[in-house]
């Protein structure tokens, strides 16, 4: 496969500056801060320093303390690139000001505009959809075919879901009230606590357990979950999955609701080079699949292909085109609704 631009710049200065710098000094390192911590990843660095000479400095921490971290240190920090795994804690730390736009022709070209902030300070390079789980002996998939459904009447006392102050929520109901209003999102979220079997708890894959056991009879979940349970040895979890069916919503109409994983290059970085090289590697098909299959996910790039039999046994569906950039500014005025209805 071809090397990107960047990637392809950077191993020729390092070649070029080989002969004329000690080896100690010509040595080139990415500081990266990461909230993923996949075992695929590992392929991901490898091949991109073998590609590039670029070593890897990595600390891997979840999402909001990488983030705090981030702050705390301010100008002095060394992080060159910064993964994250929602499109509202992306959206947020942009508006805190912790990243750098990055002006590259390689990550226009290959990244939907809708999978990019605005300003090209962060990129998204996998995808997932948020979907509702049933139980397959209780409930019609009719009953569940939209996101709205989940606040009918006829749901009351079915539904198991987390915290709805959650990113990966936010971000949903974020969608919803850019597609429908404060009006229509206030009393959809009203229905769904009034339908909740308990309060929310736990975390996706708490949810689809509980609809398996029989606790509630529906749930929402990104689908990286359910395809986890999917490829477990367990027998109780092989069990699970015969049990509990998938629903992608509003297929008729919006779409089902897409999140991301995504990068950006740090306000203060100081190797913006090889941060660019980095991100631009991301991009590419190679890294694609490695950065997708990691978590499950869908690539983003139209060219790139997960190698991912259960995932693909998902089937195509229609996708939310909401910009990704505008789910994530909902994300606050969200959190207020959430307030106003009692939804915790």
């Amino acid at each position: 496969m071809k090397l990107l631009s960047s990637i392809a710049l950077a191993a020729a200065v390092a070649a070029t500056l080989g002969s004329a710098l000690p080896a100690q000094a010509q040595e080139r390192v990415l500081n990266l801060y990461s909230a993923r911590h996949y075992q695929t990843d590992e392929a991901l660095y490898t091949n991109f320093t073998k590609a590039t000479g670029i070593r890897i400095n990595r600390i891997e921490m979840g999402d909001e303390p990488l983030l705090e971290r981030l702050r705390t240190e301010g100008a002095a920090s060394p992080a060159d690139v910064v993964l994250l795994v929602d499109a509202a804690r992306l959206w947020r730390a942009q508006q805190d000001g912790l990243f750098a736009p990055v002006q590259s022709k390689v990550l226009m070209d290959r990244i939907p505009a809708d999978l990019r902030a605005p300003d090209n300070t962060w990129f998204a390079f996998s995808s997932r959809a948020r979907v509702i789980a049933y139980d397959k002996s209780k409930v019609k998939p009719s009953d569940i075919d939209t996101y709205e459904k989940l606040a009918a009447p006829g749901n009351k006392g079915k539904i198991c879901i987390r915290s709805g102050s959650h990113p990966y929520n936010l971000s949903l109901f974020g969608s919803e009230l850019e597609r429908r209003g404060e009006a229509a999102t206030t009393s959809w979220l009203k229905g769904i606590v009034d339908n909740m079997a308990r309060a929310p708890k736990g975390g996706d894959t708490d949810q689809i357990r509980a609809v398996a056991s029989g606790e509630c009879q529906i749930a929402v979940t990104n689908t990286y979950y359910f395809v986890r349970l999917m490829k477990s040895t367990k027998p109780e979890d092989r069990e699970l999955v015969q049990k509990v069916g998938l629903i992608f919503p509003n297929q008729a109409t919006s779409g089902t609701h897409m999140n991301i994983s995504g990068g950006a290059m740090a306000r203060n970085a100081k190797n913006r080079a090889e941060a660019q090289a980095f991100l631009e590697y991301l991009a590419s098909d190679e890294a694609q699949a490695y950065f997708a299959n990691g978590n499950n996910e869908w690539p983003v790039v139209a060219s790139a292909k997960a190698a991912n039999p259960e995932l693909a046994s998902l089937g195509d569906f229609k996708r939310e085109r909401l910009s990704i950039a505008t789910i994530g500014r909902q994300a606050s005025a969200a959190q207020r609704l959430l307030d106003r209805v009692g939804f915790r």
